[in-house]
């Protein structure tokens, strides 16, 4: 569930009422301890790092600009559906990909 956004005095408040040490410290034991939990990438940067290719090589390959997949891996716009599906071939199959690449 997402909250609204806080207000100025709320956050002038959270912020003077924070231990950053403390929270520190903290992220520190639970790294040290192996209490951590992976970063899902998104289903675009994980299709093309299967490929093995730099950015501009695989929108070459898709056929779009590096600034639309930059955007694409940024979570600003999404790849439209004919995309989506060549990402599920990338990350299924990248050698195929990789065998068209420039």
């Amino acid at each position: 569930m997402l909250s609204k956004p806080l207000s100025d005095e709320e956050l002038t408040a959270f912020e003077a009422n924070r231990d950053i040490a403390a929270e520190l410290e903290e992220s520190v034991r639970q790294m040290l301890a192996g209490d951590t939990h992976p970063v899902p990438l998104p289903a675009v940067i994980a299709a093309r790092a299967k490929t093995g290719l730099s950015q501009a090589a695989f929108s070459a390959l898709l056929g779009v600009s590096a600034k639309t997949l930059q955007a694409w891996e940024q979570g600003r716009r999404k790849p439209s559906k004919a995309a989506q599906t060549l990402l599920k071939i990338a990350n299924d199959t990248p050698e195929i990909l990789r065998k068209y690449a420039v």
